[in-house]
C-alpha cells in the first residue's frame, strides 16, 4: 500500500499550495474517482501492476489535458531538463560531432575543464577509461554516458592529433552552457548578438557582449533570437529593460490564483538609444515573444523575419516529495499592448505541435499576406501602429523562408551525411596553416579554396553523383542551392578550424535575415524609433 499512498500523494501535489490549506478530510473534485480507479487496479488487476509507473503515466495523462506547456519531469530527468535552463553542466566541456564512426572534438568550451587539460577543436577521442571510443556503436548516448558526470571526478581519454596518439586526464567540473553563441562588428558599427536561450547567465552573457561590441565603435545592433525557444521569464524582463527607458511595461501576467501582476523597466538599461532590430522566427517563442514583443509595442525596434511560434503561457516549477517536478502553466502573458500571442490549442495537443507543418502547407512562411489575424486580436503600439495578438508576435519586416537551397543534390548528399566529414578531413589536413593564420586570413582566402569543386569529387567517390540534366530543367534552384552549399562548407571548416563562433560570420553574407537588418541599419528606412 505504500506505493498506492505515494499515488495518492503526487496527484494531491498538483493542485500547489492552496491545496495544503484545505480541509483534510474534503476531497478534492474528482479524487475519489481516482482513488478508486487506482485501488481497483492495484488489489484486482491480474498481474501485479508497476503502481510507478501508472503514476506517472496518470499524471501525464492529466496535465496534457490541460495544455500543451503544463509537464511532468521525472526525477532521474529533473536535472538534465535543467541544465541548459542554469546555464551549466557537471562534465568534460566539449561540443562534438561522430564523423566515420569517431568522435570528434568540435569545440572545446571556454574556461572548461577539456580545455584546461590541453584538449583542442579537431581532436580525435580513441578511448574514453580505456574504453573504445570508435565504431559502429558509439553514438551521442555513449558519449554523454562516460563524458559527463559528478564535479572532480575524473576521465581518462586519448586522443588521435595530426597523427599521434595522446593521453589526457580531465577532471570533471562546471561546464558553462553559453547563451551568447556569436557577436560581431559588421560595416564598422553594426553590432549583432545571437542569443539562443534565455537561462541563468544570459543576462550577464549579454551585457559582456554589448560592452565589447561598444568598445569597438557599435552604434546600431541586431540582436538575433530566431530558433530561440525561450526559458526564464524573469530573465527575458531584464533583457528587455536593457533597451527601454524607465516605467515602461515590458510584459504583465494574469491567472486565476494569481491575477495580475505587471513588470515595469528600471532606467538600467544599456542600451536604450541607437537604432535596434530584433530577428525573429517560427522557432522564436516564449521568452523571445517577450521581449519582441514589448520592444514592438514600444516601438523600440524594428523586428525582420517571419510570425514566431505562439507561446504565451506561464509555467511555475513545483518540485514533489520524490524528487519530480511539475510545470504547471499559472497565467499567461500579454505584451504592453494587451496581446497575449499564445496560439489556440483547442483541438487538442498533436494538432497544437502540427502548427509550423500547417503555416508551411499554408504557406505562410513564403508570403506574408497568408499570415490571417482577426479583428478581434488588433492592438496598437505606441506609436499607434497595428499589430495583432493571438497567434505569436508577426514582424514589422517580414523575410520569408528560403525554398530553393535544398536541391536534389543538396538533399542527397545531405542524407548521406557527407558534408562533415570531408570538412573535418581538410581542415585536418591544413590545420597547422589556417590556425597560424587566423580566421580573417581563412575568411578572405575562402574564394579561392575552391571547397566546392573538391567536395563534388568526394561526393562521387562516395556516391553521390550530380544528375546534369535534371539540373538543366531548374538551373535557378541549381545555381542557388550551390552558392549554399558552398557558404555552408566555408563555414564547416571555418567551425571545425577556429570553433562554432566562427560559423555564422560565414553564412550571415547569405542570411536574408541578416542581410535585410543591415539594409535598415545602413539605409535608416523601416526602422521604428521610440
Amino acid at each position: 500500500m505504500k506505493r498506492l499512498i505515494l499515488t495518492l500523494s503526487l496527484i494531491v501535489l498538483m493542485v500547489g499550495a492552496q491545496a495544503q490549506k484545505r480541509n483534510k478530510k474534503e476531497a478534492l473534485p474528482g479524487t475519489p474517482r481516482i482513488e478508486e480507479a487506482l485501488d481497483l487496479i492495484y488489489n484486482r488487476y491480474v498481474e501485479e501492476p508497476d503502481m510507478e509507473r501508472l503514476s506517472e503515466e496518470a499524471v501525464v495523462a492529466m496535465l496534457k489535458s490541460l495544455d500543451p506547456h503544463s509537464a511532468y519531469i521525472s526525477a532521474k530527468d529533473v536535472q538534465r531538463a535543467n541544465e541548459s535552463l542554469n546555464g551549466s553542466f557537471e562534465g568534460a566541456g566539449i561540443s562534438f560531432q561522430i564523423v566515420d564512426d569517431t568522435i570528434v572534438i568540435g569545440d572545446v568550451i571556454e574556461q572548461g575543464p577539456s580545455e584546461k587539460a590541453g584538449l583542442l577543436i579537431g581532436d580525435k577521442i580513441i578511448t574514453i577509461d580505456g574504453l573504445p571510443a570508435t565504431g559502429d556503436s558509439i553514438n551521442n548516448t555513449f558519449v554523454f554516458n562516460h563524458l559527463r558526470g559528478k564535479k572532480g571526478t575524473q576521465v581518462q581519454v586519448q586522443v588521435l592529433r595530426q597523427g599521434t596518439l595522446l593521453d589526457y586526464t580531465i577532471t570533471r567540473g562546471k561546464v558553462p552552457i553559453y547563451s551568447v553563441t556569436t557577436r560581431f562588428i559588421d560595416h564598422d558599427s553594426i553590432g549583432y548578438i545571437a542569443l539562443v536561450r534565455f537561462s541563468t547567465t544570459s543576462n550577464n552573457e549579454f551585457r559582456k557582449a554589448l560592452k565589447e561590441l561598444q568598445e569597438q565603435g557599435m552604434k546600431s545592433l541586431i540582436l538575433d533570437l530566431r530558433g530561440n525557444s525561450g526559458g526564464y521569464m524573469e530573465v527575458a524582463i531584464q533583457l528587455a529593460n536593457e533597451f527601454l527607458t524607465a516605467r515602461k511595461l515590458i510584459v504583465y501576467t494574469d491567472g486565476r490564483k494569481t491575477g495580475r501582476e505587471n513588470k515595469v523597466s528600471n532606467a538600467s538599461g544599456h542600451f536604450t538609444k541607437g537604432s535596434l532590430v530584433v530577428l525573429i522566427d517560427e522557432h522564436s517563442a516564449s521568452a523571445s515573444e517577450i521581449v519582441s514583443g514589448a520592444l514592438q509595442d514600444w516601438d523600440r525596434a524594428t523586428l525582420v523575419g517571419r510570425r514566431s511560434f505562439g507561446k504565451g503561457l506561464v509555467q511555475r516549477k513545483f518540485p514533489m516529495k520524490d524528487g519530480a517536478e511539475l510545470r504547471l502553466t499559472t497565467a499567461r502573458y500579454y505584451t504592453p499592448s494587451g496581446r497575449c500571442i499564445q496560439r489556440s490549442y483547442d483541438q487538442g495537443t498533436d494538432a497544437y505541435r502540427k502548427d509550423l507543418e500547417n503555416r508551411y502547407r499554408h504557406n505562410e512562411l513564403v508570403n506574408a499576406d497568408s499570415n490571417h489575424f482577426a479583428d478581434s486580436l488588433k492592438c496598437k503600439t505606441h506609436a499607434g501602429r497595428v499589430v495583432y495578438g493571438g497567434g505569436g508576435i508577426m514582424p514589422d519586416v517580414f523575410v520569408p523562408i528560403d525554398t530553393m537551397k535544398l536541391s536534389d543534390y543538396y538533399i542527397a548528399i545531405r542524407n548521406k551525411n557527407l558534408i562533415a566529414p570531408f570538412c573535418q578531413q581538410w581542415a585536418d589536413t591544413y590545420r597547422e596553416v589556417w590556425v597560424n593564420q587566423g580566421f580573417e586570413a581563412y575568411l578572405k582566402a575562402c574564394p579561392t579554396l575552391r571547397l566546392e569543386r573538391l567536395f563534388d569529387t568526394y561526393a562521387a567517390e562516395h556516391g553521390v553523383v550530380r544528375d546534369t540534366a535534371l539540373e538543366a530543367q531548374d538551373p535557378q534552384r541549381t545555381a542557388h542551392s550551390d552558392e549554399y552549399l558552398t557558404y555552408v562548407l566555408r563555414a564547416q571548416v571555418a567551425r571545425d578550424l577556429f570553433g562554432l563562433n566562427s560559423y555564422y560570420r560565414v553564412m550571415k553574407d547569405i542570411d536574408r535575415c541578416y542581410l535585410k537588418a543591415v539594409e535598415l541599419l545602413v539605409t535608416g528606412q523601416g526602422l521604428v524609433h521610440e
